[in-house]
């Protein structure tokens, strides 16, 4: 790779320019079914236990052991919703009711495309006319994702100069295309840099895009299904827990993917190809993203042609 950055299987911690608004967090994961005992808190259950099997049936006794860990896993699993930051649903007790809720009809296979045969789409094609050939296999295994709202990236985290780079690259878009595009915070996720359609044809939240993390610095977007088959395929997303359609699409529409942060330039330019499919899906115009020092360039252009 052209920058390398360190991974973490469980534990990312990013480092910001000062510049950012929102402060850099931490997205720490732990195993919800871990109850750690210390030497006074094992000897009370111990005891416990005892008290239990001389006041209390045998059979009620293991009753009441086997439902105690409840409260623990039950509290883990909280900490885990709360650790992945801010986000579409508010960090919160009734918030992470809301997920516990709706995780019940999350997607259990996200890197398969969903089957749109017997719909009409419009535009009947993807941006790149069902092209395999435009996007490469990424390198590597699949990073680890957890949560639905927030789904947040928890390895293989993307470098801080490459966020910039992607954040630049799609104001830039905005200013070059105001006629077409604008950006703004994000519709889905109440916070966080976003890109918009202002004459979106396909419905998505007030016509977005796509829009990047600041704290894992992957993006989620929505896709033609057949840019989304060819993205799912070759390892750069996986379809959101709860785009699956139906009433489902009062949360996210069925096109909507989460894309993993790019680790480096030419991940870059590839995720910034994904961004023009996306574009294309929900606005209907063909643009190009000019990344880093093209951007530079088609300012100079710019202002000779003035």
């Amino acid at each position: 790779m052209d920058i390398a950055c360190s991974t973490t299987t469980t534990h990312l911690k990013i480092q910001e320019p000062e510049s950012q608004l929102d402060p850099p967090i931490s997205l720490t994961q732990h195993d919800i079914l871990q109850v750690t005992l210390s030497g006074p808190a094992l000897v009370l259950a111990v005891l416990s236990i005892i008290v239990s099997i001389q006041i209390l049936q045998p059979s009620l006794t293991c009753t009441l052991v086997a439902l105690a860990p409840i409260p623990w896993i039950i509290h883990n699993d909280y900490e885990n919703f709360i650790n992945l930051g801010p986000g579409g649903t508010p960090s919160t007790f009734f918030g992470y009711l809301k997920i516990t809720y709706l995780r019940l009809f999350a997607l259990s296979d996200p890197y398969t495309p969903p089957s749109f045969s017997s719909e009409k789409i419009y535009p009947t094609n993807g941006y790149y006319q069902r092209a395999h050939s435009w996007l490469p296999k990424r390198d590597g295994p699949r990073p680890k994702i957890a949560g639905i709202a927030p789904q947040r990236q928890l390895d293989q985290q993307g470098c801080a100069k490459m966020y910039q780079t992607l954040r630049t690259s799609l104001e830039t878009l905005a200013v070059k295309h105001p006629d077409m595009f604008r950006v703004g915070t994000s519709c889905f996720e109440k916070k966080g840099l976003a890109l918009f359609a202002r004459h979106p044809i396909n419905p998505t939240c007030r016509g977005e895009i796509c829009h990047v993390h600041h704290s894992d610095r992957s993006l989620h977007m929505n896709l033609h299904p057949d840019d989304a088959k060819i993205v799912l395929e070759n390892g750069w997303g996986e379809r959101h827990p709860l785009a699956r359609g139906g009433w489902m699409k009062a949360y996210v529409p069925r096109e909507f993917i989460m894309i993993y942060a790019p680790r480096d330039r030419m991940e870059l330019d590839v995720v910034c190809r994904i961004i023009e499919a996306a574009g294309f899906w929900v606005s209907g115009e063909k643009v190009e993203i000019l990344v880093g020092k093209e951007q530079i360039l088609g300012r100079k252009a710019d202002a000779t042609e003035r």
